[in-house]
Formats: C-alpha cells, structure tokens, sequence
C-alpha cells in the first residue's frame, strides 16, 4: 500500500511539516509506504477552466510549465492521499488550491474509492475552513475521508512549536492509525 503526502507549506520545515510526519510515522509502522511532497515554494497557477483535461481525458492538465502532471500521476498511483496546509488568512496557501482545483479536474473522477485526509497548522483560528476545503476535494471526488479523535489541526506558529500540543500529536497520530486500518480493510 501506497500514500502520497502533499505539504502545501511554503516553510519547508514548518508546522505543516510537523504535523504530516507524525502522520507518516504512523503509517510507516504499520507498513505503509509513503510518498512526501512538499510543494509549498513551487510555481503552480489554479486551474483556468480550459476544460482541455476533460476534452483530452488523458488525466492530465495542459497547462505548462509546473510539476503538477507528476503530481496527478502520484496521486493514481496511490492508495491514499494526505494534503497538508497550513492556515493563511483563514485559507488554505494557493499552492495547496492550485493542485487540488487542476488534480480535481483532470483526474478527480479516476480517485474515486481512494482514501485521502487533510491535515492543517494553524496559529490560532481559522484552520475549519482549510480542513473542510481540502475534504471537500477528497468527498467530491468520491473519496473515503478518514477522520481522527479530533479535526486534524495542529496549533502553533513558529516551526516545530505544533509539537507542543499534545492534542494536536495526538489527533495526527489517530490519523496515522485510522488511516492505516481502513487502507488495510479497503486491501481484502
């Protein structure tokens, strides 16, 4: 069984960072490979609603000039779907938009009974919003979402300080489990 984690974050070791290694580390203990992506500093514009994706029906975007075709084909090639954010003006960052608006439209319909969950950093307030956008992507697309003991946010604001909310790890660390046992359930 395959995951492939996307970090939107544009601080390559933020919070954001934090938060989906706990998630990792419990998928890796329960077997799991996992594919880590951080795209938070990549150049990817939204989707421009060409509709030349659906017209062509190769899963793939025509735009040019980013890696988000390499992130489409990771992402069916998978057996579950991590995206992590962290929280900007009560938003996710526009890199996290840009891959689940172009990857919703050009292959959303081939991510149908796959397993995907958000994750989010947040300062103080506004994390919701993010959570519910990136699950929005996973349900619209047929997806399973897996849910925790908890919404799965971490809270702090300077790089690693997520660490030091122990409901925080401990919601992430749900996620791995609940994560891992219903990959495994979906495998037989």
């Amino acid at each position: 069984m395959k995951v492939v984690l996307f970090n939107g974050s544009p601080r390559k070791e933020g919070n954001t960072y934090h938060c989906l290694n706990v998630v990792m580390d419990e998928l890796k203990a329960a077997g799991i490979e996992c594919d880590y992506n951080w795209i938070g500093m990549e150049k990817m514009q939204g989707c421009t609603a060409c509709m030349k994706c659906r017209d062509n029906d190769d899963q793939k975007c025509v735009l040019p000039g980013d890696n988000m075709n390499k992130y489409i084909e990771k992402m069916l090639n998978s057996d579950g779907i991590i995206i992590g954010s962290p929280t900007y003006y009560s938003n996710l960052t526009t890199t996290t938009k840009a891959l689940i608006e172009r990857c919703g439209y050009a292959a959303g319909r081939k991510l149908k009974h796959k397993v995907g969950a958000a994750v989010v950093a947040v300062r103080r307030a506004g994390a919701n919003h993010v959570f519910s956008s990136i699950n929005y992507f996973f349900l619209i697309n047929q997806m399973f979402v897996v849910g925790s003991s908890y919404w799965n946010v971490g809270i702090g604001r300077q790089a690693g300080e997520v660490l030091d909310d122990e409901e925080g790890i401990e919601t992430f660390e749900n996620l791995g489990k609940n994560f891992a046992f219903l990959l495994e359930k979906l495998s037989k």
